[in-house]
């Protein structure tokens, strides 16, 4: 029986997507909703800007590459959601725009850059937004959302929140969304729906452990083991910050005179903290 990797790690997403031009492309096209797809790229290398913090910096995998039109892609993966990604995703794709113009004679020459951003937990809590998973932006008019100024679109696609539906109009696009959601370290028997296409099975042939030397393990563990250190800093984060935020509330309230039962209830703080916070 084979054993395999979870391809959302950094060296496994960039040896399917980094290293094989034609998955990339696929991944791409069926992704983006492309007036003319990409038919070759080029790699390009090095960061454009330095991580943003240091809960940030090994939670990003990213690959960027040039079509023949010279449109640009970032492909990323991020494993735990910070609202600052969108800060680094859109500088990003801005400073992708910007350079351009080393090389651009005329701002008619630029051409538009794609950010496609995978994440692998759920940012749009709010209810309406539930069951999306698929989150495309461009920069629109407000009253006329035709009306469009080109050069940056985004792509976030919310791992967790995808569920299969076969539809054959969307084939490679759900494929490939499976190969993200279900290959894992805990993968006993791989979808044959994956098995079949020639793209995913072979994306699939790259997750076998046995197809690693010992030192690539060795550098999968530790990336696995950074990014779980980086999860619990940003869980600890974001409590703080709910308790910071419940702690202001309870303040205030108290200038109003309300009585300590009342605080409690609203905030969800004990009795005791809120005693601590009127001495």
């Amino acid at each position: 029986m084979a054993h395999y990797l979870d391809p959302k790690n950094d060296l496994t997403f960039k040896r399917v997507f980094g290293e094989h031009k034609h998955l990339c492309m696929s991944l791409i096209n069926n992704m983006l909703p492309l007036e003319k797809p990409v038919v070759n790229i080029e790699y390009q290398s090095g960061e454009l800007i330095p991580r943003l913090t240091d809960v940030l910096r090994n939670t990003i995998v990213d690959v960027r590459c040039t079509d023949t039109d010279n449109r640009q892609f970032i492909v990323e993966m991020q494993l735990y959601w910070s609202e600052s990604f969108k800060s680094r995703v859109l500088l990003n794709a801005s400073k992708a725009y910007v350079v351009q113009l080393e090389k651009a004679e005329d701002f008619e020459l630029l051409q538009p850059v794609y950010a496609l951003n995978f994440v692998n937990e759920k940012f749009e809590k709010s209810p309406d937004m539930a069951n999306e998973y698929y989150h495309y932006y461009k920069i629109v008019n407000i009253r006329n959302t035709e009306k469009q100024i080109e050069g940056l679109e985004f792509l976030f696609v919310e791992l967790p929140k995808f569920k299969p539906l076969n539809r054959a109009e969307k084939k490679l696009h759900e494929l490939w969304l499976r190969f993200l959601t279900e290959i894992n370290e805990n993968t006993k028997e791989v979808p044959q729906e994956l098995l079949d296409n020639e793209l995913t099975r072979e994306a699939i042939e790259c997750m076998e452990k046995a197809a690693y030397t010992k030192e690539q393990l060795e550098v999968y563990d530790k990336w696995k083991i950074a990014a779980m250190t980086e999860r619990s800093a940003l869980k600890d984060a974001r409590k703080e910050g709910k308790i910071e935020g419940k702690i202001e509330i309870a303040r205030n309230l108290l200038k109003m005179d309300m009585s300590v039962d009342i605080v409690s209830n609203a905030t969800g703080l004990s009795k005791q903290q809120i005693e601590e916070l009127r001495k």
